[in-house]
């Protein structure tokens, strides 16, 4: 911020530090607000120097500033305003005042000062202290004249400490007394002869001699004990100016007396200055030497055009360099953690304030102690302290966290957050980050990894986890005090509050305040925490205390009151405790001086804040108050001074009010005059609050009754559109960078075209630094002014908007944008790019958010709408594409939609857990999904707000199951640490804990089951040899039952229609138990079954029997009165699930899932065909209605197949990249999880049976083949691998299906010659022409019954290679007509090796290159019949692939190893690897068509180019996307 203070006074610069990182523990989220602020003295008629500065210096400075993520204010405190006004003495304590800012905050200049050759007037001390007042009075004895006119300026006020006397406000036509002595030359010499005799010091002698020039030189320059730091003076010298002092038009450039007399005294200060500043600092003088003219100031002058121009490019270099210098200095002392060092300070300065006055209170302060003390050794609730605003409750926390080491009587480590008074304090997710960090630190913790603060469902588990992690070290106590929850952006917009924790572990403590009576804040923070006793109200002070507190604030600020004054005080707040309206009475007062009279205060907070404004409004004019005041509460998060000034700029009704009886200064530019906006700020004091947020310091408003009544007051009906707007015109930019606004002058008459010169709003200041500001506000303002089509295309249909903001500040923001303006716009296609965005957050939270992996995600899940939805999704995916064209680097340019497109089944892809997922239920009634993990965390998901709301720590093993029921209030888990656990899904309470008195080895191997009989109120557990009952509402033990240790049961179930428990032994015994007592009723050998071991069970109710399966294929109905084999499949029985009514049992095995109805004799085939997968089958879940059920096989895939039709395939779904282990229906709602992954997904598969747009062709089988322009893809048809589809990208549907008569084992498409090769199982290569029905060529195999291992063309297409296990044939490929003629093979030989060949690549001289399954890898060459041997892999080489030119190639493995190889010396290049936490290897692998960059797909889903040319290789990563099968450029 650069603020030029006034002819012949200081620039005061602002340059304000923003962040370009949102995520903690990157850089920093936010950093402290700077203010370059330098006071250029710029002396009077130097009005062409300012101009020249604002209209070409300042621009060039601001954009420079904004490159580097710093805001640029100019501060001109006497421009715009009229020369009475400047002279005033209250302008120039202000202008003192506001140097003194912009030293202490800016980055880079602070003060620039502009001198020419007049000394400026000698400004009036506002107040005098009764000590130095006694001394000058003394030597104005002998002049009583002089000495009354000082008496009549200057009045005593007994209320300051010590009194002082007060300059009264002068006329304008007081300059001078009736004895021609000006007030002014009376101090003067008072003070002159009272430092003679040594009554005064020099420093107050300085009061009544130096000019506002020289105070402000002084105070920015000469008195600095850190050097010149952000100083720079210009100096203008005019030669040979004495020779023509006489010269009238010289007379205005030189101090005068009144009588037109050269002012001599005002000339020798002066010189005494310039040397002063030589002397001091003379590396900040620029100094300008002009030679004189009668027309110095002309703009015809040349001399002084270039002059002006020397002064601006100085101006300008001058500046970068000290930014420049000032941002290396804060980058060299930077500290890791910065950012949260400096919040930390934050909230302990505000408390250290708030502490300073604090009174009374002392027995709750007492009794919250004691109740801390009682319960630090064991669990229990955090603490909510409520009641009405400004009751105290913020003072009360500031002061326990002082008092809490002597409070619990024990070391703590204390954290204080002050909710709101901060970027960090406003939301949930960086309140959470920071607090973990702050706790990490203190305890010599790890700080929570990258991958944790990607997602906030992480953090919030880091947090829970955290805490029992510092409970269990028995050390210092932690107390967390989190002030006024009401604050929190997203605890205001909740249901709940997800990551408050319901207890706290023992020596962890969370006090929590929130107000009482209004937006319901606390209502949804007791819907948490049930406990009454942990709800203490704040109550109102005692009326001792209350006046004890108002005599703290007036000692404080060294004041007192009259007993006049202090009897109407008490008289106004009769017995008042309320500390808010205490503090409201006390600023009031501490204005008055002793001689004041003041009028009766108003009895309560909102009169008190309406007489606040009426008395603004009489001060500074009601359109500036309301207009100031509104904009600050119109406002998403605040407004720096900066952004208000030229907000107010862009204000005609401000303007016209403003220049009422006054012409602006410039004829180019209209400004609001930057004084008026001091002193209003200087009057509303502790009413503004300073808040950093993103890296700026933005003001608030600090009370909710003075905001409440600004709403009121200021933005009722159209007022609030209109604050709206201006916003909005500003954060958008739409005046800026030149742009011209009409206004209408009173004094002008006709419309003037003028520049508001207001700070230019792009996305993007640079590369890296995004306009966070605009980001945040601009959203907030179109919505509030009505230009809901502007938010529609420029915001959320931007495709530049939505990278902008999901770069800077992650995913979760972006979409939390979404989800609070998309409301207002009666738009479908705002809710398909929201859906999109969602479906992108895994693969944007997994590699980062970069601009190549949203644009093409996006891209490629909208392109299905862009013919349906052209306005604004058509838009957005045209947007992309023209990125695409323009983007220098290597990215993937989806050709048309490829992956799941929003409107389909897929609602949501949720992560937090951090190990993999080992059970789940659902709580249909309260839209809840409880899911349990390996590390023992039981997590209780919203899943409609797509939030943890409660974080279960208190396993130690596998959660093995969890059952919901209570109407979906309640649910159990078990785990393997041999522990059973009750849980109030609503408060998130453990209710009891159980041991089953099991091995605590979590390790131990058991089989485990775990029933419950909600009407007998019975929880059942088998674990191994042993069946335990306990009572669900005490968590007695009703019965155990031992068995036999060394047979133990597979499989328990309580058959609750004939109070009989029914268990198998892995020795094939049944037996019988009754459910009620646990006594035994009988036992006997399985006879369907020989020498099979159970696998698996599942109970029916309704029939009294169970089924289980066995371990070689049998399927067995079991019941009291004996066993029947019911089917015999092919492979082991990996599972049993029923339908909910229990007439659907499917039973899985291998790849298949087959189905059976209940019938009166048990249940009988349902279908004639199995339900088939490409993978083993891991489970299975039928539908509410029993007409779908969905299987998920090992290879990551979910189907979904209709019963009502015969079992006919509806969808083939991505699951989250690893096996299918868990699918859980809910309503019409199917969760989808894997024991090898922390995330799932939550299906709506009520869509699978609707029209919708085009999905994805449906291969999952890797065998796919790509022509090389991208229109077709071919891969084995589903269900029928004997087959081969020809999928039309372009139209999103099946062309064509070519019969191959065997099973597809691999495909080559050759594009030139129009053929398609197909590899079977019978070892045939099939030849299919695809530019006609000719008939299909036939490469027989050189061996009977060998397979086709794979195949590969040349890059010319003249050469094919074709691999079986040990056999490579080398056939050309040559023009032919009607279709090319395939000969051969020209070459044929044999590896000679007991391991197979996995991969082949061909060249056009008949080199071949082929990689085995044991990682060797080998370069034939056939013409000469010799190997090379290249450098091996480590595992086997799963692709070859051959660049365009034939000079390089490359290889890949199960490993994730890929080598780069020269071709002409036969050796390896570089080499690279790539792993993931659940998935490794190389699937794919191709060239760039100008061979300088590699393309692989790996096995996890994604794809990385990496570029030839670099040493080690670099990459690009790029999104998960749907299996990567083939890659062809």
């Amino acid at each position: 911020m650069v603020r030029p203070v006034s002819q012949q006074r200081g620039h005061l610069l602002n340059l304000s530090r923003t962040a370009m990182d949102g995520r903690a523990f990157q850089p920093d989220p936010w950093t402290p607000s700077f203010s370059d602020r330098s006071s250029a003295c710029i002396t009077p008629y130097m009005d062409a120097e300012r101009e020249a500065l604002q209209s070409t210096a300042y621009p060039k400075v601001q954009n420079f500033c904004q490159k580097h993520g710093l805001m640029f204010e100019v501060v001109d405190l006497r421009w715009g305003i009229r020369n009475t006004e400047a002279a005033e003495h209250m302008t120039t304590e202000l202008c003192l005042e506001e140097l003194d800012r912009c030293r202490k905050t800016s980055t880079g200049p602070a003060f620039v000062a502009l001198l020419g050759d007049q000394y400026g007037p000698c400004p009036v001390p506002t107040l005098i202290e009764e000590k130095e007042w006694e001394a000058l009075r003394a030597q104005l004895t002998s002049k009583p004249r002089d000495l009354e006119l000082v008496a009549q300026h200057f009045r005593r006020d007994e209320n300051a400490v010590p009194p002082t006397y007060l300059l009264q406000a002068l006329g304008t036509s007081e300059a001078c007394g009736p004895e021609e002595a000006t007030l002014t030359s009376v101090l003067r010499s008072g003070a002159q002869e009272a430092r003679r005799l040594g009554l005064i010091t020099q420093e107050q002698w300085h009061r009544y001699h130096w000019s506002v020039i020289e105070w402000e030189i002084d105070r920015g320059l000469l008195s600095l004990t850190d050097g010149d730091r952000g100083a720079t003076i210009f100096l203008r010298e005019i030669q040979d100016l004495n020779k023509h002092i006489l010269e009238d038009c010289a007379l205005k450039m030189v101090d005068r007396l009144p009588d037109g007399c050269l002012d001599t005294d005002a000339q020798n200060l002066l010189r005494g200055l310039k040397g002063r500043i030589a002397d001091v600092q003379p590396g900040v003088l620029r100094a300008h030497h002009l030679p004189w003219s009668r027309d110095l100031v002309n703009p015809k002058n040349k001399a002084h055009a270039r002059y002006l121009k020397e002064l601006g490019d100085q101006f300008v270099a001058r500046a970068s360099h000290q930014v420049l210098e000032h941002l290396r200095e804060l980058e060299a002392g930077r500290q890791e953690l910065a950012w949260l060092y400096q919040e930390i300070r934050h909230h302990l300065g505000l408390s250290a304030e708030a502490n300073r006055t604090f009174c009374g209170r002392q027995e709750l302060l007492a009794q919250l102690g004691q109740r801390l003390r009682q319960s630090d050794s064991h669990p229990h609730s955090p603490l909510v302290l409520f009641g009405p605003p400004g009751i105290g409750k913020t003072a009360l926390m500031c002061k326990l966290a002082e008092q809490m080491p002597g409070l619990l009587g024990r070391k703590t480590v204390t954290v204080l957050r002050l909710l709101g008074a901060s970027q960090m304090s406003s939301d949930a997710r960086g309140l959470l980050q920071s607090i973990c960090a702050q706790v990490c630190l203190a305890y010599g913790l790890p700080l929570p990894p990258a991958q944790v603060l990607e997602a906030h469902a992480r953090v919030v588990q880091f947090f829970h986890t955290l805490l029992h992690t510092v409970s269990c070290r028995n050390f210092e106590s932690l107390v967390i005090l989190l002030d006024s929850m009401d604050d929190v952006d997203s605890i205001c917009r909740a249901r709940r509050v997800p990551w408050l924790p319901p207890k706290c572990p023992p020596r962890i403590h969370l006090i929590l305040s929130a107000c009482s009576g209004r937006q319901g804040i606390l209502d949804t923070v007791r819907q948490t925490l049930t406990d009454p006793e942990a709800y203490w109200e704040v109550k109102p002070l005692s009326g001792n205390q209350g006046q004890e507190m108002i005599q703290l604030l007036l000692a404080a600020s060294r004041r007192t009151l009259s007993p006049g004054q202090r009897e109407l005080l008490w008289a106004s707040l009769p017995e008042c405790g309320h500390p808010g309206r205490l503090r409201l009475a006390f600023e009031e007062a501490r204005k008055w001086a002793s001689f004041t009279i003041p009028a009766p205060l108003a009895s309560t907070a909102k009169e008190a804040m309406h007489q606040l404004c009426a008395r603004l409004e009489q001060t500074h004019g009601q359109v500036l108050v309301a207009h100031v005041l509104g904009y600050i509460a119109s406002s998403r998060h605040g407004l720096s001074e900066a952004e208000l000034k030229d907000v107010l700029s862009l204000d005609d009704e401000v303007l016209q009010v403003v220049y009422r009886d006054w012409t602006p200064p410039s004829k180019e530019l209209l400004r609001f005059p930057p004084l008026l906006w001091v002193r209003l700020r200087r009057d509303l004091g502790h009413c503004l609050a300073r808040r950093p947020v993103d890296g700026f310091t933005l003001l608030a408003i600090a009370h909710r009754q003075l905001a409440e009544v600004v709403q009121e007051r200021y933005l009722s009906g159209v007022e609030r559109a209109k604050r709206h707007g201006v916003l909005a015109d500003f954060f958008s930019g739409a005046w800026s960078q030149g742009t011209k606004k009409l206004v209408t002058l009173p004094l002008v008459g006709k419309p003037l075209n003028l520049d508001r010169m207001v700070a230019p709003q792009p996305l993007w200041f640079s590369d890296t630094v995004a306009n966070v500001r605009k980001l945040k506000e601009m959203p907030h303002h179109l919505v509030h002014s009505g230009r809901l089509e502007t938010l529609k295309q420029e915001v959320l249909g931007s495709m530049n908007w939505i990278s902008c903001r999901g770069i800077s500040g992650g995913i979760e923001s972006l979409l939390d944008d979404f989800d609070l303006y998309a409301p207002y716009l009666d738009c479908p296609e705002v809710g398909l790019v929201r859906e999109a965005l969602q479906l992108c957050r895994p693969a944007l939270e997994l590699r980062g958010m970069e601009r190549s992996i949203l644009y093409t995600e996006l891209l490629a899940r909208l392109h299905f709408f862009t013919t349906s939805h052209p306005a604004l999704v058509g838009q957005l995916c045209q947007q992309a594409q023209n990125w695409f064209r323009m983007c220098p680097h290597p990215v993937l340019v989806p050709l048309t939609g490829f992956l799941q497109p929003p409107g389909g089944p897929l609602r949501a892809t949720l992560t937090g857990c951090h190990k993999g997922i080992t059970a789940m239920a659902w709580s249909v009634e309260e839209r809840l999904l409880v899911v349990g993990t390996q590390d023992g965390t039981v997590a209780v998901w919203d899943t409609e707000e797509h939030q943890v709301i409660h974080m279960h720590m208190g396993h130690t093993g596998e959660v093995r199951y969890v059952k919901v029921f209570a109407k979906g209030t309640l649910a159990l888990s078990a785990s393997k640490d041999h522990t059973l656990r009750l849980w109030n899904l609503l408060t998130g309470q453990e209710k009891f804990t159980i041991w089953d008195g099991g091995s605590k080895d979590p390790m131990h191997p058991e089989t485990w089951s775990l029933h419950l009989d909600e009407t007998k109120k019975v929880v059942y557990l088998a674990s191994g040899s042993k069946v335990s009952a306990w009572h669900l509402e005490t968590a007695e033990l009703v019965f155990q039952i031992l068995g036999d240790p060394s047979d133990c049961w597979v499989y328990a179930g309580v058959l609750a229609s004939r109070a009989t428990l029914l268990t198998v032994s892995q020795g094939g015994v049944a037996g019988l138990w009754s459910s009620a007592t646990g006594k035994p009723q009988g036992r006997q050998h399985l006879s369907s079954i020989k020498e099979e071991t159970p696998t698996c069970g599942v109970s029916l109710q309704k029939q009294g029997q169970m089924v289980t399966g066995f371990s070689k294929g049998s399927v067995s109905l079991i019941s009291p009165e004996g066993d029947s084999l019911l089917e015999k499949l092919p492979e082991s029985v990996r599972f049993l699930v029923v339908s909910e009514d229990e007439s659907l049992l499917a039973a899985g095995f291998g790849r298949s899932v087959r189905i059976f109805l209940a019938d009166s004799q048990g249940f009988h085939r349902f279908m004639a065909t199995d339900l088939e997968h490409e993978d083993t089958v891991e489970t299975a879940s039928f539908g509410p209605e029993n007409n779908l059920i969905v299987t998920g096989s090992r290879d990551a895939l979910i189907q979904v197949w209709s019963l009502s039709e015969q079992g006919t395939l509806l969808d083939v779904l991505e699951g989250v990249g690893a096996p299918v282990s868990l699918l859980v229906w809910g309503g019409t709602l199917v969760a989808s999880a894997s024991q090898q992954s922390s995330s799932f997904k939550v299906w709506d598969l009520t869509s699978v049976q609707q029209p919708r747009a085009s999905t994805p062709f449906l291969d999952r089988t890797g065998l796919t083949a790509v022509s090389h322009d991208g229109s077709y893809v071919y891969f084995p048809k589903i269900g029928d691998k004997n087959k081969v589809t020809i999928w039309d990208l372009a139209e999103g549907e099946e062309q064509d299906v070519l019969d191959a008569s065997s099973e597809v084992r691999c495909l080559e498409v050759a594009q030139q010659a129009n053929l398609l090769f197909t590899g079977l199982v019978s070892g045939v290569v099939l030849v299919f022409p695809l530019n006609s029905r000719q008939d299909v060529m036939c490469i027989p195999p050189p061996e009977a019954r060998k397979a086709v291992n794979c195949m590969a063309l040349s890059q010319g297409e003249e050469r094919l290679a074709i691999a079986y296990d040990s056999i490579i044939l080398v056939l050309d490929i040559s023009p032919g007509d009607p279709c090319p003629v395939v000969d051969g093979p020209t070459y044929t030989f044999y590896t000679q090796l007991p391991e197979t060949i996995s991969s082949v690549a061909v060249l056009a001289d008949y080199r071949v290159i082929y990689g085995m399954t044991d990682g060797e890898l080998f370069l034939y060459e056939c013409a000469n019949s010799k190997v090379f041997p290249l450098e091996a892999h480590g595992s086997r080489v799963t692709c070859v692939q051959v660049s365009h030119k034939e000079q390089l190639a490359v290889s890949g493995s199960e490993e994730a190893l890929l080598c780069l190889w020269d071709l002409q010396a036969c050796k390896w290049r570089f080499e690279t690897s790539y792993t993931n936490s659940y998935c490794r290897g190389v699937q794919c692998l191709c060239f760039s068509k100008d061979d300088k960059y590699v393309y692989a797909g790996l096995k996890d889903r994604s794809i990385i180019v990496w570029s030839v040319l670099d040493a080690p290789w670099s990459s690009f990563l790029f999104a998960r996307q749907d299996t990567a099968q083939f890659l062809n450029c």
